[in-house]
């Protein structure tokens, strides 16, 4: 079995701001792991980015080599063009958005050896047209299954 693991992931809100959701795929061999879970007031990028974050939380390993495909290119360039890094540098100056979880992002980040590609949505990869059903199937949850998104509702940095 290889040691890299590939992860599909995707992020929805209905209204945005409104309840949402996200949806993530992990593939590390023959194993396959879907992931999940609502929110009742939270935008699309922070699902995006939490999607991110619940894949590498469900990793048992540090060190592994992570390939993570996402249609969001708020997440992709803002790790692959280096945007992360200057937010991070600057103190994420002039309030830049989600502050928290790109916080928590980074710390998880140290565990890994990532590569972020982008997908366009809704199209022909079956992995990210899973993913898209997962996450709003999460963002149409029951009241009762919805989390709270502590740091949007919370107003962390204008989130």
């Amino acid at each position: 079995m290889s040691d890299a693991v590939i992860i599909y992931t995707d992020g929805s809100a209905r209204g945005n701001p409104g309840p949402g959701g996200y949806g993530a795929i992990l593939l590390f061999g023959d194993y396959r792991k879907e992931l999940a879970q609502g929110y009742r007031k939270t935008t699309n990028n922070r699902m995006e980015l939490m999607a991110v974050i619940a894949s590498l939380k469900a990793l048992k390993k540090s060190g592994l080599r992570v390939t993570i495909y996402s249609d969001s290119q708020y997440v992709v360039k803002a790790i692959e063009e280096k945007w992360l890094d200057k937010w991070i540098r600057t103190g994420f100056k002039g309030g830049k958005k989600n502050r928290d979880l790109w916080e928590e992002y980074h710390e998880l980040s140290k565990e890994f050896q990532l590569r972020f590609h982008w997908v366009k949505g809704h199209a022909d990869n079956p992995h990210n047209n899973r993913c898209d059903e997962l996450a709003t199937q999460a963002a149409d949850g029951a009241k009762h299954e919805l989390l709270i998104d502590e740091g949007y509702e919370a107003g962390i940095n204008d989130c």
